[in-house]
């Protein structure tokens, strides 16, 4: 239950359908989703919690103006990426990976442990061996864990605090049909070649690759 009504909510205001300024109250949210004042208040105080909504007594909760919202949020992500205004979304995170992800690279190539260079090299062939034969949803499960060591073995903990907010657009990018049947060469290849870059201590090697994986990324999906 508790699920359901932050999803729905959550949702509604991430689309716009409930603009900042709108107001709930508990007894409403009671009357509308069949629920407890429990659940409602524990529902509300996980928005409260992400900057989405703010309670005042004799006002009830209201919603937050935009510039207040907690963006990172893994969940506030998914909910934006599954709205209408879901293109937004997509290019403005596509630039913060862009800015992000390659120079997380080039730390990786610089302070990775040998195993986690020896997992990306191996994760980068996954990602070869899946893309080619279409497995989409083992590709997707390879392809968060060779995005998400990339920031983890990067050595600044301010990137990797990002891992949640990456895994939820690389999931929905699948989910909603915007990926290709089969990876395009390039991707995968650039997959390959961050991974050896950074297996072999090569930062501008591994900085440049991502940037590549980017690129197609930004193209594919048409973001500008």
């Amino acid at each position: 239950m508790h699920e359901r009504v932050l999803e729905a909510v959550g949702s509604a205001i991430a689309s716009g359908s409930l603009p900042p300024g709108s107001r709930l109250t508990l007894e409403g949210l009671q009357q509308e989703y069949g629920i407890s004042r429990t659940v409602a208040r524990d529902s509300m105080k996980v928005l409260e919690s992400m900057n989405l909504v703010y309670s005042r007594r004799r006002v009830g909760i209201v919603v937050q103006e935009r510039r207040l919202w907690n963006v990172f949020d893994p969940k506030l992500v998914r909910w934006r990426l599954g709205s209408v205004r879901r293109d937004i979304q997509y290019s403005s995170l596509t630039e913060l990976r862009i800015a992000v992800e390659p120079i997380a690279a080039a730390g990786a190539a610089r302070r990775a442990s040998a195993a986690e260079r020896a997992r990306l090299v191996f994760l980068a062939a996954e990602l070869r061996r899946l893309g080619e034969a279409g497995e989409l949803e083992a590709f997707l499960a390879v392809d968060i864990e060779f995005h998400c060591l990339l920031l983890e073995s990067c050595g600044n903990e301010m990137f990797t605090a990002l891992e949640g907010m990456v895994a939820e657009v690389l999931t929905s990018r699948t989910k909603q049909g915007l990926m290709p049947f089969k990876p395009r060469p390039e991707a995968l290849q650039a997959h390959e070649d961050a991974a050896a870059a950074v297996a072999r201590g090569d930062a501008v090697g591994a900085e440049t690759a991502v940037h590549h994986i980017l690129d197609e990324v930004r193209n594919a999906m048409g973001l500008h």
